[in-house]
């Protein structure tokens, strides 16, 4: 792993950071490319990636203090001007607020906004999830005997720490200390994966999917499974059920996805009908 991809003068390139920014802009092309299609004004859609960052990271940075509260209690100021420590659902609902607000006060709805920018949103996803695995923050899986097993000893949360609260893999190890140099599922590299084929589908689809909205709903329903399926083999918290906490997320969002969808397609139906 490489946490630290090179250094100019006093500054260092992270990975996280850069895969970070990269999948920013690389979301922000595609939101621009859709709001240029559908005749809205590109200058709204960069305003609404600057809002998305903010937002993203803040709320983010807000659920991972929630669920580390006691850690956060001990050292409030490390906790939260520490660059790592990031949840993605966090910022995830947060942004779709902000992002929802700021469409009303420019007069779009959001169910517009919401399906350009679903193939930039997790594609986005996608590639920042590069920047953990090249930090090798945790977000790797299970320990796994595959060819393709990665080595994560030099990330920032190698598997010693990463497993210390998994009995069943601990047991496997002597001392009950897994190695750190422990060849891992990379999950990560799993998410981009999907997340790219997620995007393929989305953006092929994305100019004959009516009435607005429905696209955002496919998206909501083919980023919860992928989430679901992927957590599975990550070393997270089981909450309830053997499910973790982005796991339930996941399900709220499937589920909410799947109401959504069945909606569209039904005033679809009935519009017809008349």
């Amino acid at each position: 792993m490489c946490p630290r991809l090179f250094q100019i003068g006093p500054f260092t390139v992270y990975g996280y950071g850069l895969m970070l920014a990269l999948g920013f802009i690389v979301g922000s092309y595609l939101l621009v490319s859709e709001f240029k299609r559908r005749k809205l004004d590109p200058n709204i859609a960069n305003n609404i990636t600057l809002i998305g960052l903010v937002a993203g990271v803040a709320g983010s940075k807000i659920l991972y203090l929630i669920e580390n509260w006691s850690s956060f209690i001990l050292d409030p100021i490390g906790m939260t001007f520490n660059p790592g420590g990031l949840t993605y659902y966090g910022g995830f609902i947060l942004a779709a607020f902000s992002i929802y607000m700021y469409g009303n006060k420019k007069g779009i709805k959001f169910f517009t906004i919401a399906d350009a920018i679903a193939p930039g949103l997790i594609l986005g996803y996608g590639i920042a999830r590069i920047g953990c695995h090249l930090a090798g923050d945790g977000d790797y899986g299970f320990p796994t005997t595959l060819p393709w097993g990665t080595n994560y000893s030099n990330g920032t949360y190698p598997p010693s720490v990463a497993f210390q609260d998994f009995p069943e893999i601990t047991s496997k190890f002597p001392g009950g200390i897994v190695p750190n140099n422990i060849p891992c599922h990379p999950t990560p590299v799993y998410e981009f994966i999907l997340c790219a084929l997620i995007c393929w589908f989305l953006w092929s689809i994305r100019k004959k999917t009516t009435p607005t909205g429905k696209l955002f709903m496919i998206y909501l329903v083919l980023a919860g499974i992928e989430r679901f399926v992927i957590e599975f083999l990550r070393p997270n918290p089981r909450i309830i059920f053997g499910l973790s906490e982005a796991q339930l997320i996941s399900l709220v969002l499937i589920a909410l996805g799947l109401f959504g969808w069945r909606r569209f397609t039904t005033s679809t139906q009935t519009a017809k009908a008349k």
